[in-house]
């Protein structure tokens, strides 16, 4: 990977989300350290006051900025605008700051690239940057959104939506995919999934709301036996696994069997099973361009239809599109 420079400018004002500065910070610290520094990510929070300012967020915790906003310039690669909101009757209201919005739309036309995060697409539209462009926000302000600028075309459910070189972002935890997609965008998937798993986040499918499950994980086992059942499902996943054969295989009655199984794993046979399927074909899909009946088959799902159902159940989403996102190479 070429060295590279790229400065992120996060705006920070007072009752600003704490996790849409702090998490897009963190992706990029992250991507920086993955790359051994080759990524090139440079983080500077931006606020109303002075360099060195301390700023009190949703959370109460106050962070401190590297610059003011007067001094950012035109030296800014992503422009990044989190946001904020007051609470009313009817729900959440975004925050709208009349010198904030003032400030990104001299700062917008000097970023290469411009995103929001969570509501903070209620400022970048005041600023005319969504005008004509299709954007998200957390869903319980989208209604808002619509209202107040029916220039831009809401759509309340995807994670994040690009339209040219403006991104925006749904809230809250979303803001981890948005940078993410950033990262992808940057230097390539490899290291995007390399810093997803150093976050151990959730994978979030693209497109909604619904999560990727994180690797298959289960309350430790009393039991030597279970335990090596439990390895032995997942190196003959291709195998006949069904709850009579596993029953049989440590000499107890099925219905014995599956109970002792929930006990000890909180799972069914048959969930442990597909989940232990679904992991599987997830490596897959990353890592390989085979085929989807390939993929089932390899993975002891059968069939194209039983491996989109047993995505639809487990992680919400289907094969395809999970590869579309996360495939490595």
């Amino acid at each position: 990977m070429p060295q590279t420079h790229h400065r992120v400018v996060i705006a920070v004002f007072p009752d600003v989300d704490l996790l849409d500065v702090t998490g897009p910070a963190e992706v990029f610290a992250l991507a920086n350290r993955e790359s051994g520094g080759r990524a090139g990510y440079e983080v500077r929070l931006a606020g109303p006051g002075p360099a060195g300012e301390a700023v009190a967020t949703s959370a109460g915790v106050r962070v401190v900025t590297d610059l003011g906003m007067a001094d950012v310039g035109a030296a800014v690669d992503t422009l990044l605008v989190p946001g904020a909101v007051d609470p009313g009757p009817e729900g959440p209201r975004a925050r709208i700051d009349d010198g904030l919005v003032e400030w990104i739309k001299a700062t917008a036309p000097h970023a290469r690239r411009v995103a929001s995060v969570c509501v903070g697409a209620h400022l970048l539209a005041a600023a005319g940057v969504l005008d004509g462009r299709r954007a998200t926000t957390h869903w319980s302000t989208a209604a808002q959104l619509a209202a107040d600028h029916p220039r831009v075309d809401v759509d309340a459910d995807p994670i994040f939506v690009r339209s040219g070189r403006v991104w925006t972002g749904a809230g809250i935890s979303a803001c981890l995919d948005l940078a993410l997609a950033l990262v992808a965008e940057d230097h390539g998937e490899d290291l995007a999934l390399a810093v997803a798993r150093q976050l151990v986040v959730y994978l979030k499918r693209p497109g909604g709301q619904s999560q990727f499950s994180v690797p298959i994980s289960r309350p430790a086992s009393s039991r030597r036996d279970l335990d090596e059942l439990c390895r032995y499902i997942g190196e003959h996943l291709d195998e006949d696994l069904s709850a009579a054969a596993l029953a049989a295989r440590m000499c107890l009655s099925e219905r014995h069997f599956s109970r002792v199984f929930a006990q000890e794993t909180g799972a069914t046979p048959a969930g442990y099973v597909e989940a232990a399927r679904v992991e599987a074909a997830r490596r897959l899909l990353e890592t390989t361009d085979r085929p989807l009946e390939h993929v089932a088959r390899a993975c002891g799902l059968r069939s194209v239809e039983t491996l989109h159902r047993a995505f639809r159940r487990q992680i919400n989403t289907t094969p395809a599109a999970y590869r579309r996102r996360f495939r490595t190479t």
